[in-house]
């Protein structure tokens, strides 16, 4: 395993992005346990990439205009929707100890699905992972599972902090409404700028 490999991994998943934004907002919104289970949300939906660079899907879309076209609207239009639901959204943002918890599942579905539709992972996985691979590798398909599962883990390890440091802060913003209306405006405001990030690109 490369340094190169770890270090630009790192960057990729520390960069905020959608993956992070969301397990951010959950570890506030519904303590520890479901920033957890959104930063393992948000580790499943690497799979998908990652289907699509073993089963060839990515060359599919590169050479079909309206199959990539149709990816990334749908794209756009899950995170036009994030940033509504974050606006819509007139609870706090803090962890409250009273309140039924989130399901899990729905959580973990969420969070699966933000990550697919996350430009940021289909470009490491389709143009830079492969890099990583020599062409006369004699496993190159071992080889990338591996890399795969070195960056899942990095993914998971970090998110789970992004989401323990946002369930730990929750407790303490609770009783400021000015700053919590603040940070649901910011939540949706950097949804929305992924999403025309995406459109235009």
């Amino acid at each position: 395993m490369s340094v190169e490999f770890l270090l630009t991994s790192l960057i990729v998943i520390v960069t905020p992005g959608t993956g992070v934004l969301y397990t951010v907002a959950v570890g506030m919104a519904h303590g520890t346990r479901a920033g957890l289970i959104a930063a393992l949300g948000s580790t499943l939906g690497i799979v998908p990439h990652l289907l699509a660079v073993i089963t060839g899907l990515a060359a599919l879309l590169h050479t079909s205009a309206v199959a990539f076209q149709t990816l990334k609207y749908l794209g756009v239009a899950y995170l036009i929707y994030m940033a509504w639901r974050a606006l819509q959204d007139d609870g706090d943002l803090a962890a409250d100890q009273d309140a039924a918890p989130q399901s899990a599942v729905k959580v973990i579905t969420t969070g699966v699905l933000i990550n697919i539709l996350n430009p940021k992972l289909t470009i490491f996985f389709v143009a830079f992972l492969p890099q990583f691979v020599g062409a006369d590798e004699p496993n190159a398909l071992l080889r990338m599972l591996e890399l795969s599962a070195v960056f899942m883990l990095l993914t998971l390890v970090v998110f789970a902090g992004y989401g323990r440091f946002a369930a730990a802060i929750g407790d303490r913003i609770a009783a400021r409404p000015r700053i919590l209306t603040w940070m649901r405006r910011v939540f949706a405001a950097a949804f929305a700028a992924l999403g025309v990030r995406l459109a235009f690109s």
